[in-house]
């Protein structure tokens, strides 16, 4: 796939992205999240709309805060509940005493929940909310008209210039990532400012070269299980040439994803004692979320372990 870069940007600063739009990058570069999350800075009537806070870091907030220096912040939006754009909520909304916009149900497992919600068509601010489920169940985009530019769509972590998204189970959902990616494609947004990396000032071939690679990922997986049944993880060994831990983890959580829509569509089964075991480590597994108590510790290592016992899943073709 083709992909945009850009050099690090300067940190603690707004970086002008378009007239009345900012960003500052936070301070949380890594693999998944390129230089870092963009938090974006609006301008308006009644003061600033920060689109994705970005992750709970002391030193962030602070840049942001500077950054709107003596324009009163009016609300927070956000694209989802991960934690790399929500972590600085609460941070923020003590500070400025703004509250946060989200989509109707959170995606979040620490509990994180919005002030005020948006349902797909819902607007606040000049931002219309596009509901895009996959990548998180509770993903929205925000479609805006920006002044001297013209129609641009903030695509969050849907639609990034950098990479392609991860879609992760049970929370990620292939078969929504799918209908999301086309649902953008009719859509007149000739901008997008995505959650990290920079703007992509052509984003329709970009929408349709991820459909085009999903579509070329699955029909890869069912080459594979042509020769037998397979695990999760062979699989991924196969097609993903990953050395990075955090990027192996991802696209063995990417083919589950794929495996689980092509499941739903009779075009594979899972083998049935992968199955009984996957059922009973799901059981145990909820058990200690409930335990957890929304420790974000706890609920880490818990996500590690399903990961293990998920990649070693077994599936094949559908008889």
């Amino acid at each position: 796939m083709t992909f945009l870069t850009e050099p690090e940007p300067p940190r603690g600063v707004a970086l002008d992205v378009l007239p009345g739009i900012r960003r500052v990058v936070a301070r949380n570069p890594s693999v998944m999240t390129y230089h870092g999350t963009n938090t974006y800075l609006i301008e308006g009537d009644d003061g600033l709309t920060v689109i994705d806070p970005g992750p709970d870091d002391a030193v962030h907030v602070a840049d942001v805060l500077r950054a709107a220096g003596k324009t009163p912040i009016a609300r927070l939006v956000l694209t989802h509940a991960h934690a790399d754009h929500h972590g600085a909520t609460k941070a923020m909304r003590q500070a400025t005493g703004a509250p946060a916009w989200g989509y109707l149900t959170s995606g979040s497992p620490s509990g994180f929940t919005a002030d005020e919600t948006l349902d797909d068509g819902g607007e606040v601010a000049g931002l219309k909310a596009v509901f895009t489920p996959g990548h998180a169940p509770d993903h929205l985009c925000f479609a805006y008209e920006a002044p001297g530019t013209g129609r641009l769509l903030f695509s969050g972590d849907h639609v990034m210039s950098w990479s392609s998204s991860i879609v992760d189970p049970p929370h990620g959902n292939m078969r929504a990532y799918y209908n999301s990616l086309e649902l953008l494609l009719p859509r007149p947004e000739g901008l997008y400012l995505p959650a990290h990396g920079p703007v992509d000032p052509n984003p329709l071939p970009s929408v349709e070269e991820l459909l085009t690679h999903r579509k070329m990922r699955e029909a890869a997986i069912l080459g594979q299980l042509k020769a037998g049944p397979a695990s999760i993880r062979d699989i991924a060994t196969t097609l993903y040439a990953k050395t990075d831990l955090n990027l192996k983890v991802a696209a063995e959580r990417n083919v589950l994803a794929h495996l689980l829509k092509l499941e739903a569509e009779g075009f594979v089964k899972e083998q049935a004692d992968s199955k009984a075991r996957h059922e009973a480590a799901a059981e145990d597994g909820e058990a200690a979320d409930l335990d957890s108590g929304g420790d974000i510790n706890a609920i880490r290592m818990a996500y590690w372990k399903k990961h293990e016992q998920d990649a070693l899943r077994i599936f094949s073709k559908a008889d």
